[in-house]
């Protein structure tokens, strides 16, 4: 998960961007204006900027500028101004991507994902469902953005669940499964993990369905 600034004062617009940011894992910090951008890039740990151009007391153009002299970081221009020049302009100043307003929030999800990929500010599998990101190079898990802590069980629980969406499982098979076939416990054990495991979930663990006489599945 990546530490993101979404530099951006129309508030509307930045709760929409940090939105999607958080459903794949990040924390966002965010700027109304270009000074408040800067105070933040001084003070705080930052993977990746996102900056508006037009922005109070200091426009992104400089903001971009002044961050390539503090930092390596991946930058991305998002803005209504289209016009070639002033893409020209965003990479002269240092920026790795350029995305127009109005503009697909997947895409731009999509765009950074790479662009922190490529910076190696986040490991290349992330497993999503809903509200809930899953990193298993790292072994975390978060839901909306914020970390929830998990046992080792419970992690490959939900692991497992992920990669198998909407598949019916016994309490058998994932008692197999996630605690092997020498296990000498029983199904109960199955049952109260994913009690548990729902409860850290909160509102996501909604997924996790119980089928009658049948065991779970993850449902999405």
């Amino acid at each position: 998960m990546a530490t993101i600034l979404i530099a951006e004062d129309e508030k509307g617009m930045q709760e929409i961007i940090a939105d999607y940011m958080k459903r794949d894992g990040h924390t966002c910090i965010t700027a109304d204006d270009g000074i408040d951008a800067i105070s933040i890039l001084k003070n705080n740990p930052v993977d990746l900027a996102i900056l508006d151009i037009m922005m109070p007391h200091l426009d992104g153009f400089s903001v971009c500028r002044m961050a390539r002299e503090m930092y390596n970081l991946p930058i991305l221009f998002l803005t209504a101004k289209s016009a070639e020049e002033d893409k020209l302009k965003g990479y002269h100043y240092g920026a790795d991507d350029y995305v127009t307003k109005p503009f697909s929030p997947k895409v731009l999800a999509a765009k950074v994902n790479a662009l922190l990929r490529r910076a190696g500010g986040i490991p290349q599998e992330i497993l999503r469902a809903g509200d809930i990101a899953l990193l298993p190079s790292s072994h975390t898990a978060s839901v909306r953005g914020n970390e929830i802590e998990l046992t080792h069980k419970e992690f490959e629980l939900l692991r497992f669940f992920m990669q198998n969406k909407n598949q019916v499982f016994s309490r058998e098979q994932l008692l197999n499964r996630i605690w092997g076939y020498d296990f000498e416990g029983n199904t109960r054990t199955v049952d109260t993990h994913i009690k548990t495991l729902r409860q850290k979930l909160g509102e996501e663990g909604r997924h996790i369905v119980t089928l009658i006489r049948s065991g779970y599945k993850f449902e999405v």
